[in-house]
């Protein structure tokens, strides 16, 4: 018997096994129906089989393999079948060790005592061809379910968290201004209102990484901007949240252009913290901002121990991380970790304006991330 009868001609047992299978996985599958755990296994068999009795050609094949077989319909039963699984509470991995699971009993079932002949090998190959293909549908639908759902945390996490921490700020700093307090309590309050006023920053960042990954952009509102008066802003900020820190500022040029404000000043506060946090303690940080003729450029430098090449190639990546050098004999401490959100907001506003930002490391000249952003 042909692969393709075989199949045909066994579905009710395979998909008896396909369920006793999609059983053993728990909790999810504790509260699902027996229709629920069989999800579509009837029609991706008949893709399956419809896909082995297809005339094919050497070309088709390749395209197939590539993953460029023209669709039919949308979506396809691999894809409703992701879906469903995604939204029962598989995760990827059981789902794909049920094609994995499938694939095994078919083929064990219709070659249990069986002399292979070239026919039957080529009808092996088509099989795993189609089991591939239903495979790559579902993991191609899962991720993207996937992605969404982290997305839709973030986006619900940053914007539900705005309103207590405002009220926390708000009454923490209130507390500061009425009746007497001593000096721990002033020190507690001041450390609440410090704590929350990270935290927003945190959440202001959740909020853009969420917007740049739906892929609606980060919002602008551009207006005439003097860089230079912003830069000697975020600076004495600095200063005054480190007062045992160095920073030198650098002007020259015009510095005028159309851009957003307060965006802007998201990119000089993350860059000049970075610098603060990956710097050597006893070593400034040197802020330039150089006017050009067709824009301004903006650096950030600190001595303190390079970024590894591996970590150059994705440091502007969301939710990158940067383990510690367990080899650094500095004396001056390591890289640690979390590098990656406010650098990843950094790009996406610099590249929201039409500029580029880029990123130069070693132990001779420190490091260096450098904003170009057109006028």
């Amino acid at each position: 018997m042909r692969l393709a009868e075989f199949i045909r001609a066994n579905t009710a047992p395979i998909i008896a096994e396909w369920e006793n299978f999609a059983k053993t996985f728990v909790p999810a599958a504790g509260s699902m129906t027996p229709l629920a755990l069989r999800n579509h296994i009837r029609q991706i068999l008949g893709f399956i089989v419809e896909d082995i009795e297809t005339t094919q050609t050497d070309s088709e094949q390749i395209r197939k393999s590539h993953g460029e077989k023209p669709r039919t319909f949308y979506p396809s039963a691999a894809e409703t079948h992701a879906s469903l699984r995604h939204a029962g509470g598989f995760n990827m991995d059981q789902m794909v060790s049920e094609y994995r699971a499938l694939r095994a009993s078919v083929l064990k079932l219709w070659g249990m005592d069986r002399d292979m002949n070239a026919v039957d090998v080529k009808d092996m190959i088509r099989f795993n061809e189609a089991v591939d293909q239903a495979l790559t549908e579902s993991i191609r639908d899962y991720s993207v379910k996937l992605e969404m759902s982290r997305n839709l945390f973030l986006g619900i996490l940053s914007h539900d968290l705005r309103n207590p921490l405002s009220a926390i700020s708000m009454s923490a700093q209130l507390a500061m201004k009425i009746g007497q307090l001593n000096e721990r309590q002033t020190m507690l309050l001041s450390q609440i209102a410090d704590s929350t006023s990270r935290a927003g920053d945190i959440v202001t960042n959740l909020l853009d990484l969420t917007r740049a990954r739906l892929g609606s952009g980060l919002p602008l509102i551009k207006e005439p901007v003097d860089m230079g008066y912003i830069s000697k802003m975020l600076v004495d900020e600095a200063r005054a949240i480190h007062p045992n820190r160095e920073f030198t500022l650098e002007i020259t040029g015009g510095l005028e252009g159309i851009w957003d404000r307060a965006r802007i000043g998201q990119v000089f506060s993350n860059l000049i913290g970075n610098a603060v946090q990956y710097g050597f303690t006893d070593a400034p940080v040197t802020i330039k901002v150089e006017g050009l003729e067709s824009e301004v450029v903006v650096s950030v430098h600190n001595e303190g121990v390079p970024i590894s090449p591996e970590h150059m190639v994705t440091i502007f990546s969301s939710l990158t991380r940067v383990e510690p050098h367990a080899d650094d004999e500095s004396g001056h401490g390591a890289l640690s970790v979390n590098l990656g959100l406010g650098l990843y907001i950094s790009k996406e506003i610099v590249t929201a304006h039409g500029g580029t930002i880029s990123v130069t490391s070693s132990e001779t000249d420190g490091t260096t991330f450098s904003a170009h952003f057109r006028r």
